[in-house]
């Protein structure tokens, strides 16, 4: 798995180097196995658009494709619409499932550690639980808020007793920070 990585960042950065020159944008798509395909104009649906000269998380951002099948999944299976679980994630970790915040909140979606025992969570670190768990939990959330995709989203930043408390969005800037980012996040994947 190191060796693949190593591999792939090097034909990326000859890759890059080469198309840099040429193009500013190419389009990637990466499959259910984690291949790379590569385009400098979009096949179709699948393929992502990287603009080189603005992309500082570009292989980040490639390997968050390989999620994509796993995502639409438990989209499916909790009935969450996958752009905006993946809008969550982006939010949460910026695609990296060994984030880990300074509440101590793990994974791709910041589970913390209560919550991720509550949903029987072995290791919060691994992708497929990870997202598993958070998107049950985000499922949770707009459950218990009635649909309310803002007071869901709130809860699962601030946790569902502050908005009860509050009545509503807690007066917390990272909190309505947070929303707001999902939000932005989600409309962007929309349009993907």
């Amino acid at each position: 798995m190191v060796l693949r990585r190593i591999i792939v960042a090097g034909l990326l950065v000859f890759l890059l180097s080469s198309v840099a020159a040429v193009a500013s944008e190419i389009y990637v798509y990466v499959d259910a196995k984690g291949n790379y395909h590569f385009s400098t104009y979009k096949v179709d649906k699948r393929y992502r658009r990287v603009r080189l000269w603005k992309n500082k998380h570009f292989v980040r951002d490639l390997d968050a494709g390989k999620y994509d099948s796993f995502i639409v999944r438990m989209g499916r299976k909790y009935k969450i619409d996958p752009p905006l679980i993946k809008a969550v994630i982006k939010a949460e970790s910026a695609w990296n499932p060994q984030a880990k915040s300074r509440a101590g909140a793990q994974g791709l979606m910041q589970l913390m550690p209560g919550t991720a025992k509550k949903l029987s969570v072995e290791d919060a670190f691994d992708p497929a639980q990870n997202i598993e768990a958070g998107t049950r939990y985000l499922r949770m959330m707009l459950d218990n808020f009635n649909g309310d995709l803002v007071l869901a989203l709130a809860a699962y930043n601030a946790g569902p007793g502050a908005v009860k408390k509050y009545k509503g969005v807690p007066p917390y800037k990272e909190t309505r920070d947070y929303i707001k980012r999902v939000l932005r996040y989600y409309r962007e994947y929309l349009a993907k």
